[in-house]
């Protein structure tokens, strides 16, 4: 479609929160204005732009609930942990394994890869931030280290392949026009490439940062994450302490026992994964919650239960707020979203951010390499939306049609997959599933895509010209 000064204008103010962000400024300001701004123009009508502003953010707030609902719960059943001085004795057994910073990274990579690879990141996350996150920072890993290793293996390495559910592939393939078991052959290649680039790279950030496991300062490092401040000293039954510092993890693992159980006795897309895998996690934490309470209180459980999940929704809301606006904005370029945030009702919402995107594949030259590049560049902007699937119909199609003797269509699918899932998936964008990372972690959602930003790009170019001269 021919593009209208709507569209100039929305690009116009994505370059300048891209910008404002490498400038390591906020872009709340920029999204709000820019929301109004682009829903006047487009509608040609101020009250519009107005609304637009409100829809927008409720919008973006009913998409990211889901991740602020099971963060409040899982910081509840922590601070409930604490109460009991259970916390400690939970993690006990992993500080075995985790015997320092250095082992920790590769302990936190591998797990999390694993259980994302097979249940995508959204349930792997609060497992990992439970269990895992505090035992790694306690025996001197960096919350921010730890955070990215985190978003890089599961949001990243593991997403962008997805070769055990394939909902990715699948996409891409089929708007390709060609075999899915292609694409995901490659795309598993590309994100094994790009992971271990960008982890190696991350390794190499933070190394010198890592503390030896007697440091006090681990101590103070612990109490930034969520549900690990100082909790008031009772006489709490040690049996209870005991108690709960067994069935929280043999809970956790009776989840996952269950999910991969539902995985293939369900075959392929049966199973217990994304949004059902975090809801059924959820559900495990608050019964878990209710029962810890009443083991520290008993009558007072009453009131302490409302405390704990209070004090949930206040962190969650305070640490990850800020996202709402921003992811706003990009649902605003959506063609999913905008027909709501702009009051259409049944009338042709528009899709101003992949209009601009089909706008500019003319401008790719016939090379095998810049195809390569274009196609990567092109996911990469589909993914700012904070999705990471929805730009791969597109990615897809354009691998089909830019397809060139040197390229083949299911490497440059593979290729935009790689673009698409390790931008919008959650690493560079924090107005993605990276909110719940940074949740977990006690650490802010943009100041995480900042620091992921470099290795990831270096790590998305370096496996595509890899792609180029091994396909």
């Amino acid at each position: 479609m021919e593009l209208t000064l709507a569209h100039w204008l929305y690009a116009l103010v994505t370059l300048i929160v891209i910008l404002t962000m490498v400038f390591r400024k906020g872009v709340v300001l920029p999204t709000l204005l820019g929301t109004f701004l682009v829903a006047w123009v487009y509608k040609g009508s101020i009250i519009t732009g107005f609304t637009a502003v409100f829809n927008a953010n409720l919008t973006a707030a009913k998409e990211l609930f889901s991740i602020f609902l099971i963060i409040t719960f899982m910081v509840a059943l922590l601070h409930s942990l604490k109460d009991l001085g259970a916390d400690q004795q939970m993690i006990a057994p992993v500080q075995r394994i985790m015997t320092n910073g250095h082992v920790a990274f590769f302990v936190l990579l591998g797990v999390t890869f694993i259980i994302s690879l097979f249940f995508w990141p959204t349930p792997a996350v609060p497992l990992i931030g439970a269990l895992l996150i505090p035992a790694a920072v306690r025996v001197g890993m960096p919350v921010m280290g730890a955070a990215m290793v985190v978003a890089l293996a599961g949001q990243g390495m593991a997403l962008s392949s997805d070769y055990v559910i394939q909902v990715a592939p699948m996409l891409s393939a089929t708007a390709a026009g060609v075999d899915t078991a292609a694409v995901a052959d490659k795309a598993l290649v590309l994100s094994l490439i790009t992971g271990v680039i960008a982890l190696g790279l991350v390794y190499l950030m933070i190394r010198k940062k890592i503390r030896k496991p007697n440091d006090p300062l681990n101590e103070e490092a612990l109490k930034q994450l969520p549900g690990q401040e100082e909790a008031e000293v009772t006489g709490t039954s040690e049996n209870w302490k005991k108690f709960f510092a067994v069935l929280v993890p043999l809970s956790m693992l009776a989840v996952m026992i269950f999910m991969v159980y539902t995985k293939f006795e369900g075959g392929r897309s049966g199973g217990f994964e994304g949004g059902d895998g975090a809801a059924l996690i959820g559900g495990v934490a608050v019964l878990l919650l209710a029962f810890a309470t009443l083991a520290f209180g008993k009558v007072k459980a009453l009131d302490r239960i409302s405390e704990h999940i209070v004090s949930g929704f206040v962190f969650a809301f305070k640490a990850m707020g800020p996202v709402i606006p921003i992811a706003g904005f990009f649902f605003l370029g959506s063609g999913d979203f905008s027909g709501s945030i702009l009051s259409m009702g049944e009338a042709e919402p528009p899709a101003l951010l992949f209009d601009l995107v089909a706008a500019g594949q003319n401008a790719i030259p016939e090379s095998a390499f810049l195809t390569a590049l274009g196609i990567l560049i092109i996911g990469i902007i589909t993914g700012l939306d904070g999705s990471g699937f929805s730009g791969l119909p597109l990615t897809g199609s354009l691998s089909g049609a830019l397809a060139t003797g040197g390229l083949e269509p299911s490497t440059l699918a593979a290729i935009g997959q790689m673009g698409s899932i390790w931008t919008g998936g959650g690493t560079i964008v924090a107005w993605s599933s990276l909110v719940a990372v940074a949740g977990f972690c006690g650490v802010s959602a943009l100041e995480l895509a900042r620091k992921n930003f470099i290795p990831v790009i270096i790590g998305l170019i370096l496996s595509t010209l890899i792609a180029v001269w091994i396909w």
